[in-house]
């Protein structure tokens, strides 16, 4: 996993398009204007977030984001779109555009099941922040178009969630065509299963034959050179879901032994445990900022048994509680008042 975002020039093009000067947009976020005449636009995850509230900082339009995700010229489209409409299904392109954005940027898009509904979405991987909404509105744009291109039908989510307080719900569900629902929990673009298993009328064998080996070889040569601890703990944060993964099982998500994977982490000078300990660290830092989770809810979907375990291994990578580290690092607007007493009442977990 790459730990910057490759912006691309057709971006910029569909930006000065819409009468938004990208010269503008760089200064705004407070990134240096040289790096647009570089052959690579990298920039962090905090550069990105910054570029992306300038945008709709200068557009003046709240859809933007929306507009952006929208593109339905072929020949706009990067290599990780043009393979993913070539997939067989529109899970298929989902899943290809999550391993192939590996390649571009430290996101992963996730395709959760829940019954006979599905749940897609993005999550930036070493963000200290939420994303900007015009972010998130592409997104979502982007992977609905991707679908309805592939399928050849307006394919219709169940719905839309946004964590975000309600505004211009009429225009989000017109462009989505149907019920818009804030102040969720995540932003979640619900599809149904049988919309995700569509076959796609755009399946290009042929082209899938000649993107898929590059975008793998490149894909493999990225993953060689990353750091053994990088990669296991971005795979514990797909897994810690409610339960705590083992060597073996990171190992077979890696294409390696428990063995070689346990040799590669020692050649580092750290162990598989101490790598867990970021990954819930890290993930609890997130859970704690930008969720309504209450601090057992945390300590569940973190693997620990209790909510006790949860507020020792806090305490000592923080020097304090969990409820007291959330006051002091969320914002005004998300901020809830919640005791660690209060949040260590026993209460039914039940895993998403």
């Amino acid at each position: 996993m790459t730990r910057r975002f490759r912006l691309s020039r057709p971006l910029l093009t569909r930006l000065e398009e819409l009468g938004i000067s990208p010269d503008t947009v760089f200064g705004r976020a407070g990134i240096p204007l040289a790096l647009i005449r570089e052959d690579r636009l990298l920039v962090t995850t905090e550069q990105l977030f910054a570029f992306w509230s300038a945008v709709a900082e200068i557009s003046r339009n709240p859809l933007v984001g929306l507009v952006l995700g929208s593109e339905h010229r072929v020949e706009r489209y990067d290599p990780i779109a043009m393979a993913s409409i070539s997939a067989s299904s529109f899970r298929d392109a989902v899943g290809r555009a999550s391993r192939y954005k590996q390649l571009t940027c430290p996101e992963q898009i996730e395709l959760i099941g829940r019954g006979r509904e599905s749940a897609i979405q993005f999550r930036w991987l070493l963000a200290d922040a939420n994303a900007p909404d015009v972010l998130t509105d592409l997104c979502f744009a982007w992977v609905l178009t991707l679908g309805r291109r592939g399928t050849g039908h307006r394919l219709i989510p169940l719905r839309v969630e946004f964590s975000r307080r309600a505004r211009h719900r009429e225009e989000y569900g017109a462009h989505f065509g149907c019920p818009i629902q804030f102040d969720a929990e995540t932003n979640a673009l619900i599809v149904s299963t049988e919309d995700l298993d569509r076959p796609f009328l755009t399946r290009n064998s042929d082209l899938l034959a000649m993107l898929a080996p590059q975008l793998d070889a490149e894909l493999a040569t990225e993953l060689a050179t990353q750091r053994p601890e990088d990669e296991v703990k971005a795979i514990l944060k797909r897994l810690l879901t409610g339960r705590r993964p083992d060597l073996k099982e990171v190992a077979r998500a890696m294409g390696a032994s428990a063995r070689t994977l346990q040799r590669r982490l020692a050649e580092r000078g750290v162990t598989y445990q101490q790598v867990l300990e970021a990954a819930r660290r890290e993930l609890g830092h997130h859970y704690l900022r930008h969720s309504t989770l209450d601090l057992s809810e945390t300590a569940y979907v973190l693997g620990y048994e209790d909510a006790s375990s949860f507020f020792r291994a806090f305490h000592q990578w923080e020097g304090m509680t969990p409820g007291r580290w959330r006051e002091m690092h969320r914002s005004p607007r998300e901020s809830q008042p919640v005791t660690d007493e209060a949040a260590a009442q026993p209460r039914s977990l039940v895993p998403a």
